[in-house]
């Protein structure tokens, strides 16, 4: 499972552009429409915190669990200590937590940074634990259509203020490699450094089996609506119940 290293200083700089609050919105539709409202959830791969603490905002309990460290150390250093939040660094495929809450969500394809063969069979089976009966599971993920169309084997290039980062990837079958190098001023000069990542794409279909047992599929949206999937889509949403 990929972590976040010296890339979690300029990961939230970086996703300038992204609406967490246009998702945050968007997770409680999905319950409502799923007949929930949520008092408690667990943010799989929170990252910086940015989704939980939002979701604090509005009125949820919250857990955050991520396997970076550095990514932790944000999210704590960012948070009000009256937040509430519980913070926890483990790897999904290993979650060990105290008690159950009411659901889950995971957000910016934490789910494909599960590339190993079983890993989402394992991290099914490790969350089945700690949610309430017919609790929900809401994630996006990357689809093989990106992966292959977009992803590809493209270089992309970030230019903030605080950092210039290089993106290269490199597609085989449904998992790309990534290299992200960073650039960051220092003196007259750049300090680089580099960071390797890893995604893998499943279709609905992978998905469904390695839930089999602990989750039902219950619903797959096109991203950030409840229309269906179209061919070219990039990210969707899963809706998966507590067997």
């Amino acid at each position: 499972m990929s972590g976040y290293g010296n890339f979690a200083t300029y990961y939230d700089r970086l996703m300038g552009r992204v609406d967490y609050e246009e998702r945050g919105d968007y997770l409680l539709q999905v319950f409502a429409r799923h007949n929930m409202t949520p008092d408690s959830l667990i943010d799989l791969g929170c990252g910086s915190g940015r989704m939980t603490r939002l979701l604090v905002d509005k009125g949820v309990d919250m857990i955050g669990v991520d396997v970076s460290a550095e990514m932790l150390s944000i999210a704590m250093t960012e948070t009000p200590p009256d937040s509430g939040i519980l913070w926890v660094c483990q790897d999904l495929r290993e979650l060990d937590l105290y008690g159950t809450s009411n659901g889950a969500v995971s957000t910016y394809d934490c789910v494909n940074h599960l590339t190993g063969d079983g890993d989402l069979r394992r991290f099914f089976e490790r969350l089945y634990f700690f949610l309430d009966p017919d609790g929900l599971l809401v994630f996006d993920a990357n689809t093989p259509y990106k992966h292959q169309q977009v992803l590809g084997n493209n270089t992309f290039v970030y230019d903030t203020p605080d950092v210039y980062c290089v993106w290269q990837n490199q597609t085989e079958a449904l998992t790309t490699r990534m290299t992200v190098d960073l650039f960051v001023p220092k003196g007259n000069g750049y300090a680089r450094s580099t960071e390797h990542i890893c995604e893998r794409a499943y279709t609905t279909q992978e998905i469904a089996t390695a839930a089999r047992g602990t989750f039902t599929l219950v619903a797959v949206y096109d991203d950030l609506t409840f229309d269906q999937p179209k061919d070219d889509s990039q990210r969707l949403i899963y809706v998966m119940k507590k067997q």
